[in-house]
């Protein structure tokens, strides 16, 4: 390995399959190496903590020689999960994840009795979904009483990964605001524990981590670990978060990422507040806010069309008129739950490749309106999209985003972003700066830029009054 221009730092990535670890040039933003273990998850979406403590050794041991140089680390999390430990700081059960919605009763109880949609998103910063925490703790109260009263100490995913690298597990954890703003019970408005809300879940505010702030470390690293014992350990956050550091965002600058599901996001300096529920009001790893909209069905939908059809993915005719709702799992945004997919519109003169476009289309059209609620005042029609995530690299996802936006779109060619984002963090915290401008010095939002075209207004009008019109058959049960 030549000699790095700058001290070396760590950014790890804790997500639902597995754990990836950078070990990144704090000067420049080169990797110069990295590491990988998987996880299990359960068909229920529970997964065990201690895999991810296990994966984390792996991965920083498959870095070889370079971590053992790291001056600083950071950890990114999946968002919204529950971990809840004895007294001496081992799982009391499985964590409950992100994409376990059997806390939905608990949820729909809590908006009911504690003011509605609205006056939580006031309060928290988003109208909880059965994702967020909040929900998964009254489900475990309510459900195994005896695992609540077990616990002592509730974490997120990060929170527990930096507690097991500082060694302070039980007494003294730490969280950050942005992945404490997915909880539930931390409020965007007041930015501490909301403790009404705690109090109406049964939950101790001792039993939560303190919020370190930016540029505030964690700890330090613990012995009789890979990386160098006394090295600095940064706040952490969630991935969304560490994502839109890694591309060191600025307000205004939107994010589109197309995976199984889709995302979009910005960073903003006014606090959202959405009573529809469609945008999540999360605070950002900084000072700053992080609205977020989602959607289920993207690129795993459209390539379920793709193979009903027996066409390749990037098979597609354009000129077509049918219109195609991939709402194959159902649908967040819109708030549609029990949809299933709808194709209307079909002639003679419909083709394979006709449909298969309007797949694509119906599924961008849903992510293109979320960023407009995204963005709100901070729209910017000539600000490029940036473009990640599996599907950034398709052909026809670009052109099709190009196309119903009619906005420049930017492909960043930096990868795993989210330990990067981390990286950044640590390395912000190690040379006293902003985190979000180091990314920026890193240069990750590079990538090939396509310019704008002009947008395709009659499928956007036959999208959204196909969807208007079935909307009642969309809703039924």
């Amino acid at each position: 390995m030549a000699a790095p221009d700058g001290p070396l730092v760590v950014g790890v990535d804790s997500s639902t399959q597995s754990t990836k670890v950078l070990v990144v040039d704090s000067a420049t933003g080169s990797v110069v190496a990295r590491g990988q273990a998987p996880h299990v998850v359960t068909a229920e979406h529970d997964s065990d903590p201690e895999q991810w403590w296990q994966a984390l050794g792996q991965a920083l041991e498959e870095c070889g020689a370079p971590v053992r140089q790291a001056a600083a680390v950071a950890v990114a999390g999946q968002q919204h999960g529950l971990v809840t430990l004895d007294a001496d700081g081992r799982p009391v059960r499985n964590a409950l994840l992100w994409n376990d919605t059997r806390s939905a009763p608990q949820r729909d109880r809590l908006l009911d009795e504690l003011g509605g949609p609205a006056a939580w998103a006031e309060r928290i910063g988003s109208v909880p979904a059965p994702s967020f925490t909040v929900t998964k703790w009254a489900w475990l109260r309510e459900n195994e009483p005896e695992a609540a009263a077990a616990t002592r100490a509730v974490r997120l995913p990060h929170d527990f990964l930096t507690g097991r690298l500082t060694g302070q597990d039980v007494t003294g954890g730490t969280t950050d605001r942005g992945d404490a703003s997915g909880s539930g019970w931390w409020s965007t408005a007041s930015q501490h524990y909301d403790a009404e809300i705690l109090e109406h879940v049964g939950l101790e505010a001792g039993l939560l981590p303190r919020v370190v702030g930016a540029g505030e470390p964690a700890g330090t690293v613990r012995s009789g670990l890979p990386l160098p014992e006394g090295i600095l350990v940064a706040g952490g956050t969630g991935d969304n978060m560490a994502g839109a550091l890694g591309l060191g965002l600025v307000p205004g600058r939107p994010v589109l990422s197309l995976g199984t599901s889709g995302t979009v996001y910005a960073v903003s300096e006014r606090r959202p507040a959405d009573p529809s529920g469609i945008v999540a009001g999360f605070a950002d790893a900084g000072r700053g806010w992080l609205p977020l909209a989602c959607t289920l069905n993207c690129t795993l939908a459209v390539d379920r069309i793709a193979a009903l059809l027996g066409r390749e993915r990037e098979d597609v005719e354009p000129g077509g008129d049918a219109v195609l709702l991939p709402f194959l799992d159902g649908e967040r945004t819109p708030d549609l739950p029990y949809a299933t997919g709808l194709v209307h519109g079909l002639t003679h003169r419909t083709t394979g490749g006709h449909l298969l476009q309007a797949a694509y289309d119906g599924a961008v059209f849903a992510l293109l309106r979320a960023l407009d609620l995204v963005l709100g005042e901070d729209a910017a029609t000539d600000e490029p999209i940036l473009l990640i995530g599996g599907g950034a690299r398709g052909t026809a996802w670009r052109e099709t985003v190009r196309r119903l936006s009619g906005r420049p779109v930017q492909v960043p060619q930096a990868e795993e972003l989210v330990a990067l984002g981390a990286a950044a963090q640590a390395a912000g915290l190690l040379l006293g700066r902003d985190p979000a401008q180091v990314a920026r010095d890193w240069d990750t939002a590079a990538g090939p830029a396509l310019p704008a075209v002009a947008r395709d207004d009659a499928a956007l009008e036959r999208l959204a009054r196909t969807l208007t019109d079935a909307d009642a058959l969309l809703r039924h049960h």
